[in-house]
């Protein structure tokens, strides 16, 4: 393996990668001029391959970057699987991984040791996907960024865990230890009927970093205190309803109340698609 990824990785440990992209963000909400704006987007099309065919694109162009970046999809582009039993997924990107959590919260993501308590933020926030399942769903720069909910459920409880910004990359889960226990990250649980719990961890990353919510002011990168809120009136989120947006990052990780089983479809390292079929319910 080149040297250079190692190099990178030890050398993003001294930057100050949260003012980075708080800067980073900042620029990218500038409204450019019309024709420099239009070359960095063309560039950006380009180099990552993006397909604009699908995309709302607003009359007389995109006014940022990141109104590019996050931009809406035509309807009809991502048809949701019709069956009640399927596990949606919630982004374009690709499944890094998938597999059991341990009786006492342990899993492994690409080879490396995780715990559910870390990532979900706290032992009672994990204590009911103890022995559950796992997933996880890398995003492209190339992707389309917004996130859906992979059920249909009542949002019950939001949590906000402060970190840092590092890669979420090769670089970063090659060479940075516990990166997404590490970055900041929005944890949405939902209550469903047919899958239990299910909560959905979207992980900030460095870039912009910013996590944005659809139904929710709460806005990550910005210096939130840690929180963990329940919601007894939070939103009824259909199945392919839009859960929230990364601005310039990053990945999903979904977690699967214990007592549920479900088969995943794709291998690990697979493309998926938002509204395509995860894993399919083997239980009641």
């Amino acid at each position: 393996m080149s040297l250079a990824p190692r190099l990178a990785a030890l050398a993003l440990h001294v930057v100050p990668r949260k003012a980075v992209s708080r800067a980073l963000g900042g620029l990218s909400d500038v409204a450019a001029g019309r024709g420099t704006l239009d070359r960095a987007i063309r560039s950006f099309v380009s180099t990552y391959g993006v397909d604009l065919d699908e995309a709302v694109v607003p009359e007389g162009g995109f006014r940022s970057f990141n109104e590019f970046f996050t931009r809406a999809l035509r309807p009809g582009v991502r048809p949701l699987d019709p069956d009640p039993a399927a596990l949606l997924s919630p982004a374009d990107g690709k499944l890094e991984d998938f597999g059991p959590v341990s009786a006492s919260g342990a899993l492994t993501i690409k080879g490396r040791p995780y715990s559910a308590v870390e990532l979900l933020g706290g032992e009672e926030a994990a204590s009911r996907y103890l022995g559950g399942t796992y997933y996880i769903v890398y995003l492209s720069p190339r992707d389309y960024h917004r996130v859906h909910a992979p059920v249909t459920g009542r949002v019950e409880r939001l949590r906000y865990v402060p970190g840092t910004l590092f890669p979420v990359n090769r670089i970063g889960t090659d060479f940075i230890e516990h990166v997404f226990s590490r970055n900041e990250r929005v944890a949405v649980e939902q209550r469903t009927e047919g899958f239990g719990r299910v909560t959905s961890i979207l992980v900030g990353a460095v870039g912009v970093g910013r996590i944005g919510l659809a139904f929710d002011a709460t806005l990550s990168n910005v210096g939130l205190p840690a929180f963990d809120r329940a919601l007894p009136d939070g939103p009824v989120l259909a199945r392919g309803d839009e859960l929230g947006r990364f601005n310039l990052g990053s990945t999903v990780i979904g977690f699967v109340e214990r007592g549920v089983s479900v088969a995943f479809i794709p291998a690990a390292g697979s493309p998926v698609r938002m509204g395509t079929a995860l894993a399919r319910r083997t239980t009641a």
